[in-house]
């Protein structure tokens, strides 16, 4: 297939799952979506991961407003999320590896990192943008950290997580918000500003 060819493809796929952001744009309330403020650490995991697939962390693009999904496109992230999980056998780095925090596309076992990771990549291949898919870090209600997928949407911010096939708007789960990829850089980390909203402490409690 000719690079021309694979453009072409590229495009279609996105026009199917994707509509044109500007068609009837109405910001979503901040408490549909995240407030990311200054940028902050990388998590160690990540930054192995960016040396041994640097390519992954070097997707930069222009700051743009969160797309409309179409049904179409619903419809792939709720299939996705819910293959990935029933597809992978969640296990820890320890169990897998030997040692914690590694990050890597799963064959048929993972953590919660590897979990997004492949939902992510089958995201992108489906047509959408790397923009609007961010590897967020949260924190669980007993404590842990945890990570899920983060998708930007012109309806607000979505979760894509191991531990729940349904897709749930971020204020609508029991996490902690505390970090994300920056939209603009796979390879930057900013902080969520509103992470503990009145919102989500009422969730806590």
């Amino acid at each position: 297939m000719t690079n021309g060819s694979r453009a072409i493809k590229a495009l279609i796929i996105a026009a199917a799952v994707l509509a044109p952001a500007h068609a009837g744009y109405s910001a979503p309330s901040p408490s549909r979506s995240m407030v990311t403020g200054n940028v902050t650490s990388q998590p160690i995991g990540h930054y192995e991961f960016c040396k041994s697939l640097p390519q992954e962390c070097a997707m930069r693009t222009r700051p743009t407003t969160p797309p409309k999904i179409t049904d179409h496109g619903w419809g792939i992230i709720h299939d996705i999320n819910a293959s990935v999980n029933h597809a992978i056998v969640p296990m820890t780095d320890e169990q897998i590896y030997g040692r914690e925090e590694v990050w890597a596309y799963p064959v048929d076992a993972g953590d919660c990192e590897d979990f997004v990771l492949l939902k992510r990549k089958k995201l992108m291949e489906a047509g959408f943008s790397v923009a609007d898919l961010l590897i967020t870090v949260v924190r669980k209600p007993d404590g842990e950290g945890h990570a899920v997928l983060t998708v930007r949407s012109q309806t607000g911010d979505f979760v894509l997580d191991n531990l729940n096939d349904d897709v749930k708007l971020w204020n609508e789960t029991h996490y902690t918000f505390l970090k994300r990829q920056s939209s603009t850089d796979s390879g930057r980390w900013v902080t969520i500003e509103n992470g503990t909203s009145d919102v989500l402490v009422g969730a806590l409690q």
